[in-house]
């Protein structure tokens, strides 16, 4: 499962025979986040003729949720051409947003086609990608002489501590890389014990 995420949000601006393309790409986990990103922009750009859009979240090669809308272009035309970037660009959990100002020059199917696929391509030219990596939350239960190592432990895996809660031990709830997991249950060893999901 290798594909690439985007790191922020960038925004492009394409003028295409007097029509203005502006292109928002927004990381995103889940089809909501994408959403709210498209209703943002239709508030935005309340005057703009169409806001046309693809998702695709999780792998892109194995694409388990994937979106598009041609928001009244001709049919195929818009939101299929900005997938279709994302998909050869093996990029996932990612939203382009693209709204237009029609500037009274009609561009033809091919022509749409060609300024929408454009205008994400720009879009995707700006991004900085980085390679996804699964996360797992855990918990990992501790005396408090331990907690520190816990601590070193965990940060030395680049994993992030999101919660720690006090009583006769010490629970860490922590992400890190799935991949990780076994690594640090080895160097935990006599420190703390990785807690099984219940």
């Amino acid at each position: 499962m290798s594909y690439q995420t985007l790191k922020h949000a960038v925004t492009t601006r394409l003028e295409i025979k007097k029509s203005d393309f502006i292109t928002y790409a927004y990381p995103v986990t889940s089809r909501e986040q994408a959403m709210f990103h498209v209703e943002q922009l239709r508030q935005k750009y309340a005057d703009a003729r169409h806001h046309c859009w693809a998702y695709i979240i999780g792998d892109p090669n194995n694409t388990t949720s994937a979106g598009f809308d041609d928001d009244g272009e001709p049919n195929g035309t818009a939101g299929r051409p900005i997938l279709n970037v994302l998909q050869h660009k093996s990029i996932g959990n990612v939203i382009i947003i693209v709204v237009r100002y029609f500037g009274g020059i009609k561009l033809g199917a091919g022509g749409l086609t060609r300024a929408y696929a454009g205008s994400a391509q720009a879009a995707v030219d700006e991004m900085v990608l980085l390679p996804y990596v699964p996360m797992i939350q855990v918990q990992i239960l501790a005396e408090f002489a331990t907690e520190a190592q816990c601590r070193y432990v965990v940060e030395s895996l680049n994993g992030s501590i999101d919660d720690v809660t006090y009583s006769k031990q010490v629970t860490l709830t922590i992400t890190l890389a799935e991949a990780d997991i076994d690594s640090l249950k080895e160097r935990l060893a006599m420190d703390g014990r990785v807690l099984d999901k219940p």
